[in-house]
């Protein structure tokens, strides 16, 4: 069978066992600040077994798509140097959220291996959790009998807690599990060594193919277990695994996966994969297109690469790929966005989002390509100088610091630089680099380092969001519970009712106050009667977020009685100027999409109460022009004042035909909201204006790139816009002021023309004055050695400079001519050598030697060079080593 053909099988098998399909969530993750990616197939229904959200259906499968580059699941490091790891893979599962537990899952899974997929019996084993005495747990003896009745009960082994208990986080869901393994060994191997010694020892053809999760337990904060008040089931298959045990392969690298790419691969290098393990040729191909399905579905849902947080790792999977083929395929043009079109032909019939998607994933990895091949020679040079500094010191191991140096700062790979060490005889500081990696994690976790102890639960009933409707409500607290970071010590509550809209969909997350009703003076009743100033016992909302379907406020200190009756408020003022920037981004795409075509489709933004950022996908800069007809068509809408129609819960196939946008990336449900104003109409979660009108004005103030094929539109709207263009009054009268003039173009160019004749006027003076410096310095050259040399210190400009180097050198023989000027205390060195001694002396080499005084780079030829520096204090022993010379 195709690998299509196995999904499929898959898919079709549990909807005859009465499950719903569901398609993959976005590998990106956006309402979950636990992790950055889908790194298994159940995160997209952790909502479920958390019990904040009703499962869609109590039954469930699909395929996921998972990225276990980051945290706990790494396999980065492993990918390509064996033939079952990925970055990017799928996950191929079935669910149950209170219906069918061990005894139907065993079955499921044992009737499709075996009677669908045909995978022999006595190929597979499979194992039980054995028990843990810490944890007050026993033997799964209910999973091992129900295996009793399909396979041999010696090809059952018992597994620890390591390897049998699978738990979702540090805290959450969790339970025993039975891990299915198949052996694709040969019958010789078989007959040599039991599959039974091999299992879960990392053998390469004895590999799991199917976890079985229980969930029994909730583990909380404290370390305890608790049992779930619902059991449930959580399965997951290894897709590429799969097909690799049932196309008869030995590596998912053979199965038609990747087959396609690799082919690609080595039509575009010129060189033939032979699938050995240690080959470095083949251990990079196999890193190419592994990598390359990790970005490029990534990108398709959104996550761009970047410098901070998830868009890092994609960078950082990028150029790994970039690196590895580099080195050992000799690629030193960009090519790995070439197969992108091959992976959107094998995958994008069961994944729209590469067919869609294509253009911007190849644009933007082509350019990342580009760009980091350009560091690499960027890093070569740099490398270079550090091989010359250690060599210059009569040293054989670079310094762990310069190299951790590149790879940090420059992004130069540190395996590059080993090997460019031992090509010149080399050995690098292992422990220094170390060293300084530990530093930067030991900073990077302190920063983010949080302690988040249980929820206190006063009241287990749901939570609703009344924000769209209200912005003040009574409410009282459900749950709280205390966190711990660099900042301090903060509280989260989750409230009955919440008027705060949570952060997302671009849009902050509201602030405000909570009123206690033991508050001395406050009427619950009456509320807004109560003046609030100066009262101590007003609780303030810091924040907003949502975190696995609750809405969570943060607060700094926990009021006396949190069991009280509290009295919520929205900052108003800043949820009124949020909302008109939020609905002017849908305008504002409209309008996009009107000017520049249906290929415009937005790529994230940011709206707050003082501006709104709108990201993308387009692929050249706007001309004035286009931003000007944007702005006038969304202005124009403002002024129609055209009401908000709002549908909270219509079908998402009805909301499709409504032409509704849905954005990549996203994760909708069954029934979605959507926002429309006119013919404006986007899924969307936020906040908005009743109608048009309440933006008041939109100004662009800004229009920019931000990656391949995205751009940026900064703008303003409502209190902001009115404030702007004040502003620009005021600024426009004080300038007619200073010029005396209302006509203030004719009197700014009339300046520019003179600015322009005074500049020429002193461009001829400074070249007097240096005709005539020229001549003096002709009498300050002195002999040494085979060359006339000047060395002077002045606080001439770099022009001046320039001019007196050239013509000396042109008027004198054998001279070598250096001077070092500090003109706006800013220190510059400048090297001049006469062409009759180029051969013998380097302006280049000479200038770089005597930067180093005053901590500065620069170059030029062996004619001329310059350097300029940071360090005037270094200007005394730089001249010193010029007399030298």
């Amino acid at each position: 069978m195709t690998s299509q053909q196995i999904r499929q099988q898959f898919l079709d098998y549990f909807k005859e066992k009465e499950h719903l399909i569901v398609p993959s969530a976005p590998i990106v993750l956006k309402d979950d600040p636990t992790l950055m990616f889908s790194n298994s197939g159940m995160t997209q229904f952790k909502d479920y077994f958390l019990g904040y959200r009703e499962p869609r259906a109590p039954r469930i499968a699909d395929t996921q798509k998972c990225l276990r580059v980051s945290g706990k699941h790494n396999d980065l490091d492993d990918v390509g140097r064996d033939t079952y790891h990925h970055t990017m893979f799928e996950m191929l599962g079935n669910w149950s959220f209170g219906d069918y537990f061990k005894k139907e899952a065993i079955g499921f899974a044992w009737e499709l291996l075996t009677e669908v997929y045909k995978i022999p019996k006595e190929n597979l084993y499979v194992t039980v959790f054995e028990g843990d005495a810490s944890e007050n747990l026993g033997r799964d003896e209910e999973a091992y009998n129900f295996w009793k009745s399909h396979i041999a009960e010696d090809r059952i082994i018992n597994g620890n807690k390591k390897d049998n208990f699978w738990e979702m986080g540090e805290s959450g869901p969790c339970g025993p599990c039975s891990e299915i393994h198949v052996d694709l060994r040969s019958d010789e191997e078989k007959t040599l060594v039991s599959g039974l010694e091999l299992v879960n020892n990392d053998h390469p053809q004895v590999v799991e193919i199917w976890n079985l999760v229980f969930m029994e337990f909730n583990r909380k904060a404290d370390g305890s277990l608790e049992k779930l008040p619902q059991r449930h089931v959580d399965t997951g298959m290894g897709f590429e695994r799969l097909c690799m045990a049932l196309q008869n392969k030995k590596s998912n690298y053979d199965t038609d996966v990747f087959t396609p790419l690799i082919a690609k691969v080595e039509e575009l290098s010129g060189k033939k994969y032979t699938a050995v393990l240690e080959n470095e040729k083949d251990i990079a191909i196999r890193v190419v297109v592994d990598h390359i399905r990790a970005v490029a579905f990534a990108i398709a849902d959104g996550q761009l690469p970047s410098n901070g947080g998830a868009g890092y790792v994609i960078r950082r999977i990028l150029r790994r790929a970039i690196s590895y083929s580099y080195r050992f395929l000799d690629m030193k043009e960009a090519f790995l966005y070439k197969l992108v079109a091959i992976l959107k032909n094998e995958m994008g019939g069961f994944f729209p989002e590469l067919v869609k998607q294509e253009k911007l994933v190849t644009e933007v990895i082509k350019e990342e390509e580009t760009s980091f091949l350009k560091t690499i020679e960027h890093g070569l040079k740099r490398i270079d100088l550090v091989i010359g500094e250690t060599l210059s010191r009569n040293e054989s191991t670079l310094p762990g610091a310069a190299v951790f140096e590149l790879y940090d700062t420059y992004g130069f790979p540190a395996d590059l630089s080993r090997i460019i060490a031992e090509e010149k005889k080399l050995t690098v500081d292992e422990q220094g680099f170390e060293e300084e990696m530990t530093k930067q994690k030991q900073r990077s976790k302190k920063s983010s380092a949080q302690k988040v102890h249980d929820w206190v639960i006063l009241e287990e009933k749901p939570e609703s969001f009344v924000g769209y409707d209200q912005t003040e409500t009574e409410t009282y607290i459900t749950r709280y519970r205390k966190i711990e970071n660099k900042e301090g010590e903060f509280y989260q509550i989750v409230l009955s009712k919440s008027p705060f809209y949570p952060e997302g969909g671009g849009q902050i997350g509201d602030k405000g106050i909570l009123i206690p009703s033991y508050a001395e003076g406050f009427d619950i009743s009456a509320p807004n009667v109560f003046n609030i100033t100066d009262c101590a016992e007003i609780i303030e909302v810091l924040e907003t977020k949502k975190e696995n379907n609750l809405i969570i406020s943060l607060i700094k200190d926990l009021p006396k009685d949190a069991g009280a009756v509290f009295y919520a408020k929205v900052n108003s003022s800043e949820r009124k100027n949020t909302q008109a920037n939020h609905s002017v981004t849908h305008l504002l795409h409209e309008a996009l999409r009107e000017v520049l075509g249906t290929h415009v489709e937005q790529k994230g933004s940011f709206v707050g109460p003082d501006y709104l950022r709108f990201d993308f996908s387009h692929f050249s800069k706007m001309s004035d022009e286009d931003l000007k007809l944007v702005e006038e068509k969304v202005n124009a809408k403002i002024k129609e004042n055209i009401a908000l129609e709002e549908f909270r819960e219509i079908p998402i196939a009805e909301a499709m035909e409504k032409g509704a946008m849905a954005l990549f990336g996203e994760k909708y449900g069954d029934k979605v909201r959507m926002i429309q104003f006119g013919s404006s109409r986007e899924l969307c979660g936020g906040t908005h204006v009743k109608a048009t009108g309440e933006i008041g004005h939109f100004k662009i103030r800004n229009e920019s790139s931000t990656a391949a094929g995205i751009r940026r539109i900064e703008a303003i709207s409502g209190d902001k816009s009115a404030e702007y263009y004040s502003e620009l009054e005021n600024q426009m009268k004080e300038i007619s002021i200073i010029l005396k003039s209302k006509d203030l173009a004719k009197s700014v160019q009339k300046l520019l023309d003179e600015n322009t004749t005074l500049k020429s006027e002193i461009d001829s003076l400074k070249k007097a004055q240096a005709k005539g410096e020229t001549a003096n310095w002709k009498s300050d050259f002195v002999q040494s050695g085979d060359k006339m040399l000047l060395v002077k210190k002045v606080s001439l400009d770099a022009a001046s400079v320039k001019d007196i180097v050239f013509q000396l050198k042109k008027e004198m023989d054998n001279a070598l001519v250096v001077v070092i000027s500090d003109a706006d205390s800013k220190p510059l060195i400048t090297v001049g050598v006469s062409a009759d001694l180029e051969n013998t002396y380097n302006a280049g080499s000479i200038v770089k030697e005597l930067a180093k005084e005053i901590q500065g780079g620069g170059g030029g030829n062996a004619g001329f060079a310059t350097a300029g520096g940071k360090n005037p204090a270094g200007i005394e022993n730089a001249y010193q080593k010029a007399l030298a010379l």
